[in-house]
């Protein structure tokens, strides 16, 4: 059995929550699914392969080590389905966004990644961005992690519940912003204050850079303020997923006027 080429047009979902996910959101852009010779009789496996029986997909039965190269080692669980892929979400998307919310009266809330570049990191702050209540994530288009299965993966439900915005200059974007009053809030380690002084309600974008350069000069440039979460002694920094996690809870607590 040969691994089939990547094609711009498919994409991968592995393991058993995002396959899970993938079922319950987009049943309808399923193209294959396989399961690993073996996991047969996993009860979470059959589950998911029976629904995805009622949805017309035959599951395939194939090698371990298949769908270990298909999945180019990625953790795959015992079950992979390839898909119709979504085109990413650009510009004009996000400016959509952003009217809807300013139509309804609603706060916009988003996370910028910038220079994000591990996919599984990428999926992560997802994640946290999706359980926060986020109205999206934006990341540039180069120098940023690719939504890649691993990505997909780590994000969970997030993958199909959260908007990625893909955006070709991030600069213009933070200056859209600025137009529309959202406060747009980097996360630096040597600021001088704190996200418990800072305040963090209204329309809001909180900017993470890369764990190990930072956020980029001209997008440090853009931002509003500057913060940091402070750190017990010793410690340098935190994962930017975690990170992230840390400050967009503080930006929900001040938001629904928490004690």
């Amino acid at each position: 059995m040969q691994v089939q080429k990547k094609s711009r047009n498919r994409e991968l979902v592995y393991g058993i929550n995002a396959v899970e996910q993938a079922i319950e959101t987009s049943p309808e852009k399923i193209l294959s699914a396989w399961i690993a010779k073996g996991r047969e009789d996993d009860k979470r496996i059959s589950k998911l392969v029976q629904r995805l029986a009622s949805y017309g997909v035959v599951t395939q039965v194939a090698m371990r080590h298949f769908l270990d190269e298909k999945c180019e080692g990625g953790v795959h669980q015992g079950i992979v389905l390839e898909m119709k892929a979504t085109p990413p979400k650009n510009e004009h998307d996000l400016d959509e966004l952003l009217d809807s919310l300013q139509e309804q009266k609603e706060a916009p809330f988003l996370l910028v990644l910038d220079g994000v570049t591990d996919p599984r990191n990428l999926g992560a702050a997802m994640r946290s961005a999706w359980a926060a209540g986020a109205h999206g994530v934006v990341v540039p288009k180069d120098k940023s992690a690719p939504f890649s299965p691993a990505a997909r993966k780590t994000a969970s439900g997030a993958a199909s519940e959260l908007p990625l915005f893909v955006v070709t200059n991030l600069a213009r974007v933070l200056d859209d912003f600025a137009e529309r009053d959202i406060k747009i809030i980097g996360m630096d380690g040597a600021a001088e204050h704190d996200i418990y002084s800072t305040d963090l309600k209204g329309p809001l974008a909180i900017v993470m850079g890369s764990e190990e350069s930072g956020m980029r000069r001209l997008t440090r440039e853009k931002c509003t303020d500057i913060t940091k979460i402070p750190m017990a002694a010793g410690v340098e920094s935190l994962n930017v997923s975690v990170a992230a996690g840390v400050v967009l809870f503080e930006a929900v607590r001040q938001r629904q006027n928490l004690s």
